[in-house]
């Protein structure tokens, strides 16, 4: 199995597993119990949270953990517009976010709430005027995301952060596809919220967190019990969250030497593919992005088609976001950055990780020439 689909999923580093089996054996009580076992395991979620915090440079009481980006995403923009501490009902967000900002914001539009889409060009950069433009005295919040999940464009949070501030909005930014990967403090770019995950750095699923600054009012949207200081109901998954830490740890020990070896291997694929394979295009900015994802659309192939075909020899690829497989209708990111429906239906994503070997991209290489060539009947 050659596995090139890292930023839907990673694999669950080996150190990581075997904690999470230790503390699964041992760490067993709730922590909202006050007995021993309950105020071990509270000792625990502590511990991973400044932890966690440290490499954030945020206050530990300043991060809630959730159960996924999606849910820290919902959190964020749920909790700021349903507060009674802000007033406003104008929400900016850009037209390349993550479905789980992008469907929130339908939901929240269909409650009252009115939201305006910032374009982005031809890279996936948004459009500053746009955004300066669109802001309103009614304007609560803008959210945007870090590094897109499916074109790997970084935004440029600290020029979109000023343009914010100079407004007192509230901003969010969602750095699931770039925390672990890219340093970010969010204290220093005045962002008030910033969503975190496990599964994106080699820990599990079923884990993630919220960065909320101090001051920043949310109303909770989990209700029923009084964890997380009274922002999420909910027994914690102690074994995920310390797990959670550990992943951030490693992630952050080997950060250079992982951007370095991944992007090395990311450009020297590129190259063998646009020398063996007729009409392809690499997608988003090529001189800023993350260093581990590739977009190519590739003239007359079917994704689709593509991707099963690599599927049966062994090969793991995506045409996108995985929260938005299973559905018929073309990228709204590839749409968003010019393409038409015909290649955005002719696009890939190839996603590398820390596991991925030379020998592995060559051998991805040569199946995916053969794969075209069959599939545009050039073979």
């Amino acid at each position: 199995m050659i596995y090139l689909d890292n930023s839907a999923t990673t694999p669950i580093a080996d150190s990581v597993l075997d904690l999470m089996n230790q503390l699964n054996r041992q760490v067993y009580g709730n922590p909202s119990s006050i007995h021993g076992k309950g105020q071990e395991a509270k000792k625990y979620i502590e511990e991973a949270r400044e932890n966690i915090s440290m490499y954030l440079k945020i206050h530990p009481r300043e991060l809630i953990f959730t159960a996924s980006g999606s849910e820290s995403n919902n959190m964020a923009l749920r909790g700021i517009m349903k507060s009674k501490a802000y007033e406003g009902k104008h929400i900016i967000s850009t037209k390349i976010e993550h479905s789980s900002v992008l469907k929130t914001l339908e939901d929240l539009e269909k409650e009252g709430f009115e939201v305006s889409y910032i374009s982005t060009n031809e890279k996936g950069h948004i459009n500053l005027r746009e955004l300066e433009k669109a802001i309103r005295p009614d304007t609560r919040l803008v959210s945007i995301i870090h590094v897109n999940n499916e074109i790997g464009t970084i935004q440029n949070l600290e020029e979109i952060s000023k343009l914010i501030k100079k407004h007192k909005i509230i901003f969010h930014v969602d750095a699931v596809q770039s925390f672990g990967k890219i340093t970010i403090y969010p204290k220093d770019l005045n962002i008030d919220l910033m969503s975190i995950s496990a599964h994106k750095i080699y820990g599990p699923k079923g884990v993630a967190g919220l960065f909320v600054a101090t001051g920043t009012k949310i109303e909770k949207i989990i209700t029923g019990g009084y964890q997380e200081r009274n922002r999420r109901a909910g027994t914690e998954n102690v074994v995920g969250i310390c797990a959670f830490s550990k992943s951030v740890e490693l992630s952050y020990a080997n950060l250079y030497a992982e951007k370095e070896k991944e992007e090395a291997l990311r450009n020297y694929m590129e190259e063998e593919i646009l020398k063996k394979i007729p009409k392809v295009k690499i997608n988003g900015d090529v001189n800023n992005r993350i260093f581990n994802i590739s977009s190519l659309t590739i003239e007359g192939a079917e994704a689709e088609s593509l991707i099963y075909s690599l599927d049966l020899k062994g090969i793991c690829i995506s045409a996108g976001s995985a929260c938005s497989s299973g559905t018929l209708s073309p990228s709204h990111v590839l749409e968003a950055i010019g393409l038409d429906k015909k290649s955005a239906k002719s696009t890939i994503r190839i996603s590398l990780g820390r596991y991925n070997t030379k020998e592995e991209i060559d051998k991805f290489i040569d199946i995916l020439e053969l794969s075209v060539l069959q599939e545009i009947n050039l073979y």
